[in-house]
């Protein structure tokens, strides 16, 4: 078996493992956002999403790029066999993030009653945003050892932290509003959820991993070398992150100055069913980064660019179907569970979700491969100029056009960077998207997205008979679609059952789509032979 082949069936073993921890989790917390959304008052969850703000500004300046030192030089390291050297990179840059992580705590704290009062003229979010703050510290902390499990390619680890932040999260946060507490009862699920992650992923870390390695003495000194070491690669990666972040909270903090609790409620509402799409984009995004990282871009230079190509087509092939058929579905999805009560949340995740059409050109993997090829500097650059573009896009798109101001204005912001690394990446490395492939699971997303149009405009029934229908007429045009417009051939059904063949009920599950789609592939192959004779 060839590298890149098995290169993917680790990739892809990894994605499922992932995979499972995150759809568990996410179903889990979406039931839980589900009935939080059901009884809590559109104003409390405006509330709510406001006196998250600090907690996830603050959050930016905790990490400085030592997580991803943390995933790079454990993947490394575990590649030659360094127990010793693993054993300080972890215990360096834990103790960073838990030092970064309480120090932006106690900011927090004493900043809380500012932020309420003159930042959002909200007074009433000052004490959310206290008990808010409890959870950088935590989240500095599981954000490290989370970096730890990826790099050891221990997926289902980071599943179990997944799995059960969402399930303290969803049985308290909704219980607390069910019983009157609104606002301060969602934030204390949020933080309770926080806390009983961080317990349960050191308990993980050290009788997963830190046990079997290599007991040797770590001094003072040699903690400082290897942060350093930690530092010097992920520096230039954090300073870029908290330069690309912050545009974020500039949105987010004229979001709170300028709208309405009731509508950034909606905008809540909507966020939540994005999450349905982190079912696909975050275990690939995750795996992709140590898969990149074991290659050698001089030694190995067309193993690269297959390896590239094939993430963005395998990536595609299904984000984009998975996008438009939320674009599509989106009211049928909300009204199904929400009535009418958020009437202006399917407009709102229709406009958030079209940014994941990006990842046609390769976006989702550029996120993984640029930090893993170790261009640091490069994607400080890039973080520099989506910052420049995006504080004088939010200021001026916010005010007036609200919360459809920030969905248009992020992605925006963030565009020429994006081009110019997918550009880049070409140029330097040879690797880049099939741009024809993409192109053709794109046409094939589209006749699904325009037949379950249709249906929707003739067919006047209930959300639920809607959704349901729309979602398995979508799946079926699709399916057919995409052998016949070219957009899957016979070496991808292939390539997909070998990576998935290692999956467990996965593989069994996937070889249903896969078996039709080899039927009609072969249906197609002896129509072009019969009409060549």
């Amino acid at each position: 078996m060839d590298k890149a082949t098995e290169m993917g069936k680790t990739s892809t073993l990894n994605s499922v493992q992932l995979f499972f921890g995150t759809s568990a989790s996410t179903i889990i917390q979406a039931v839980g956002a589900i009935v939080l959304g059901i009884f809590i008052l559109p104003g409390d969850y405006g509330l709510y999403v406001v006196a998250l703000i600090p907690m996830a500004t603050l959050t930016l300046f905790q990490d400085w790029g030592v997580s991803s030192a943390l995933v790079r030089y454990c993947a490394k390291y575990r590649a030659t066999n360094e127990g010793v050297e693993q054993r300080k990179v972890i215990i360096a840059g834990l103790i960073f993030l838990a030092a970064t992580g309480l120090v932006l705590t106690v900011v927090s704290l004493l900043l809380a009653n500012f932020f309420a009062t003159t930042i959002y003229h909200k007074p009433a979010s000052a004490f959310l945003i206290t008990i808010a703050s409890v959870t950088i510290l935590s989240g500095a902390t599981v954000s490290g050892i989370a970096s730890v499990f990826t790099g050891f390619e221990q997926m289902k680890l980071n599943s179990y932290l997944l799995i059960s932040s969402a399930v303290v999260y969803s049985l308290l946060a909704p219980l607390l509003v069910y019983f009157g507490y609104g606002a301060i009862g969602a934030i204390i699920g949020y933080t309770s959820a926080s806390v009983v992650q961080v317990v349960i992923a050191l308990i993980l870390l050290y009788f997963f991993l830190f046990r079997k390695l290599p007991r040797s003495k770590t001094n003072k000194s040699e903690i400082v070398q290897t942060l350093k070491s930690l530092l010097h690669y992920g520096v230039p990666l954090g300073i870029g992150s908290i330069v690309s972040g912050l545009g974020s909270p500039v949105f987010s903090f004229l979001m709170a100055s300028y709208v309405s609790e009731v509508m950034i409620g909606n905008y809540k509402i909507a966020s939540n069913f994005t999450l349905l799409l982190g079912f696909l984009t975050g275990p690939i995004t995750t795996v992709l980064f140590p898969a990149f990282s074991k290659l050698d871009p001089r030694k190995e230079r067309n193993l690269l660019k297959t390896v590239f190509a094939s993430s963005v087509k395998y990536t595609v092939l299904f984000v984009i179907p998975a996008t438009l058929a939320m674009i599509v579905l989106a009211k049928p999805l909300i009204g199904t569970i929400y009535g009418s009560k958020w009437s202006d949340a399917p407009s709102f995740l229709t406009y958030s979700v079209v940014y994941n059409l990006l990842s046609l050109f390769g976006w989702r993997s550029m996120g993984s491969f640029l930090p893993a090829m170790g261009e640091t500097k490069l994607l400080l650059k890039l973080s520099v100029l989506t910052l420049i573009i995006s504080i004088p896009v939010a200021f001026l798109l916010v005010p007036s056009l609200g919360i459809i101001g920030i969905i248009i204005g992020t992605p925006a912001a963030a565009l020429p960077s994006t081009f110019i690394a997918l550009y880049l990446i070409w140029k330097h490395y040879g690797a880049k998207a099939d741009f024809v492939g993409s192109a053709k699971i794109f046409l094939a997303s589209a006749l699904a997205t325009g037949t379950v149009y249709l249906f929707l405009i003739f067919f006047n029934s209930a959300y639920w008979v809607l959704l349901t229908f729309g979602s398995i007429l979508f799946l079926a045009v699709y399916l057919i679609s995409a052998p016949l417009v070219g957009a899957i051939n016979q070496s991808d059904v292939n390539s997909l059952r070998t990576m998935f063949s290692n999956s467990g009920i996965i593989s069994r599950l996937f070889e249903i789509p896969l078996k039709i789609i080899e039927k009609l592939l072969q249906k197609r192959n002896s129509q072009d032979t019969a009409k060549r004779q």
